[in-house]
């Protein structure tokens, strides 16, 4: 029976599809699903079945989960919608017979009030409600959330937020990929919850001086208000909504809220995670 990966068109989705395939899963038992599967074609011609779906269009939902043993959700990236095209998603694996739903939310999820976090909380509540059996893969950050904008720090010889010294249990893409394949290729993950985070926090002031180390430019970290960093945001280009929302996200690491300890990352990948030193030198690279 196959394995469906959502977002399968997305740079987490496609890593969890590879890490299905190094595990030895069959291609033929992996359904990669997205929206535009063009972007995809090269997994079809692998032997991956690839179907298109659309978290808005329950039809598309229950096709591409029929005759699916497991499935892994990967979080819609349309802030605002998610909890509803969760729900659709979480209703259609329950009327198909999904034996196995997990989801990438993010870390401490109950306890956090970033508001990124609130759509996550809403669809691990919708999970608990609607008797699909399921598994919590709670994400820190990404690393590449900071090491694809090293060009920019470069450009302005600064790393500017409003995240203080708070600490951060980031992991790339590629490390929660081999978890999300390890937890669907396991037996008896059903209620499980992992906390998932890098085995080394690090600051904004430490990774400032990470790359200024691998790049031998003088570069700081320069700590802001939340509202000065939103300014600073919309005056480089984004709406001020999301601006918002990402200076709220430092104002929550700042508080602790994407600092992980829980060692679950490393355990379920079998290795250490991948540190920020190797993390900033492979982007540089």
């Amino acid at each position: 029976m196959p394995i469906v990966v959502t977002g399968a068109t997305g740079r987490l989705g496609r890593l969890v599809v590879e890490a299905l395939l190094d595990r030895g899963v069959a291609a033929e038992h992996i359904v990669a699903a997205g929206r535009n599967t063009d972007k995809i074609k090269d997994l079809a011609d692998r032997g991956v079945q690839v179907r298109a779906i659309d978290f808005n269009d329950p039809a598309t939902l229950r096709a591409a989960f029929a005759g699916a043993e497991k499935a892994l959700l990967v979080s819609g990236s349309e802030i605002g919608q998610r909890a509803a095209q969760h729900q659709n998603v979480i209703d259609a694996a329950g009327s198909t017979g999904v034996g196995l739903l997990a989801y990438t939310s993010i870390a401490n999820a109950d306890r956090t009030r970033m508001r990124l976090a609130a759509e996550h909380r809403a669809t691990e509540t919708a999970l608990r409600a609607s008797g699909v059996p399921f598994a919590l893969l709670r994400h820190g950050w990404y690393a590449e959330n900071y090491t694809d904008q090293i060009g920019t720090y470069r450009q302005h010889g600064v790393v500017l937020g409003s995240a203080g010294a708070g600490r951060i249990s980031a992991a790339t893409r590629a490390d929660y990929a081999a978890a999300a394949a390890a937890v669907l290729t396991a037996d008896g993950q059903q209620g499980r919850v992992y906390e998932l985070g890098g085995d080394q926090a690090f600051t904004m002031t430490e990774l400032a001086s990470e790359i200024s180390n691998a790049t031998g430019q003088d570069i700081a970290y320069q700590d802001l208000s939340v509202d000065e960093y939103t300014r600073v945001l919309v005056d480089a280009g984004l709406p001020e909504p999301a601006a918002a929302l990402y200076a709220d996200s430092d104002r929550a690491i700042a508080q602790g809220d994407l600092h992980v300890t829980s060692g679950d990352l490393s355990r379920l990948i079998g290795r250490p995670t991948t540190s920020l030193t190797d993390a900033v030198t492979a982007a540089l690279s």
